[in-house]
């Protein structure tokens, strides 16, 4: 087991490596000048040209890219061309705040995916199961953006249960229950299409373990149900969670870019969109070397707890 979590360590050095590189030069081929686009039109190409070469742009892309790999590791990521302060002052607290609302939409879709999959494939073929399949069908075609805005007209105009936006009440006195009202209608927003995903993997799983063998063999014997359910299907349908959860961890990053911007949350989905609008380089390649590496690392962690879980590897670790 070990040397198995060794090896996967060891693979991610290169894939790390490549995924610097994409995201780079893919940065690099925007059409826009940076330079341009940060300073006033009134400045002279020779002005221009000179703090080009002092932010070290006129240089060949090879050289670029070794010096922003060492800004990266050393200092963050360097300075920000648009508002002239260091990458690591924007990017890392606005994905601190990120990676806040990922967690609260990653717990949300864990806990209501699993249970609407499991209510729904104990109740295979009936109507609650018909029910919840028709919701999920519907539910997971719908864009987030629109999503977003439903809940806040529901919960923040209609209503005023929760706040229209924002991570802190400004009038209020900003501690845990304030940031966690403020939580509740983004993180839903961007869990719903994954949760319903989950549901309908759980779902799967859970009628697939109650039509195998071992389970008929345990109902013969006087088990009852929600014992085989509890102990033998849950442990069965566990790895699958897992996996799925793990993969939808992207997807759910993904979401959050949109859910940051209809729900003014200031995370580093804003803070990209700004950049690019801004061409500002260093800024977009930090923000979406950090996003990749967090979905790298997640992986990883799922695989490790995948391996826990398979008995073959945990004996055979022990």
């Amino acid at each position: 087991m070990a040397r198995r979590i060794l090896w996967r360590l060891a693979n991610l050095v290169p894939l790390l490596f490549v995924i610097s590189l994409l995201v780079f030069f893919i940065a690099q081929a925007g059409p826009a000048d940076p330079i341009r686009g940060a300073l006033s039109q009134k400045m002279s190409p020779a002005q221009i040209e000179q703090i080009r070469r002092a932010y070290g742009l006129d240089r060949p892309a090879w050289a670029q890219y070794l010096s922003w790999l060492k800004d990266m590791v050393a200092h963050g990521g360097g300075v920000s061309l648009s508002l002239r302060s260091p990458v690591s002052g924007i990017v890392f607290p606005a994905f601190r705040n990120t990676l806040l609302l990922v967690a609260g939409a990653t717990l949300l879709t864990v806990v209501l995916g699993v249970a609407i999959g499991f209510v729904a494939g104990i109740r295979h073929g009936r109507l609650a199961d018909r029910v919840t399949m028709l919701f999920v069908q519907i539910g997971s075609n719908l864009p987030i953006y629109w999503l977003g805005l439903i809940i806040i007209y529901l919960t923040a105009v209609e209503r005023r249960w929760l706040p229209a936006g924002g991570m802190h009440d400004l009038r209020g006195d900003g501690g845990f229950g304030d940031l966690l009202l403020h939580l509740v209608a983004p993180a839903f927003a961007a869990s719903l299409v994954s949760t319903l995903i989950i549901a309908r993997f759980v779902r799967a799983a859970v009628i697939e373990s109650e039509r195998s063998d071992y389970v008929r063999t345990y109902r013969s014997q006087g088990f009852g149900r929600a014992a085989i359910l509890g102990k033998h299907v849950g442990r069965n349908v566990l790895p699958p969670i897992v996996n799925i959860t793990g993969l939808t961890v992207g997807s759910v990053i993904t979401g959050v870019v949109f859910v940051e911007t209809i729900f003014s949350w200031p995370g580093i989905g804003s803070v990209l969109l700004n950049a690019i609008a801004a061409s500002d380089y260093p800024v977009i390649q930090s923000g979406v070397l950090l996003v990749a590496v967090t979905f790298v690392l997640v992986n990883l962690v799922t695989d490790v707890v995948l391996d826990l879980l398979n008995p073959r590897l945990r004996h055979g670790a022990a």
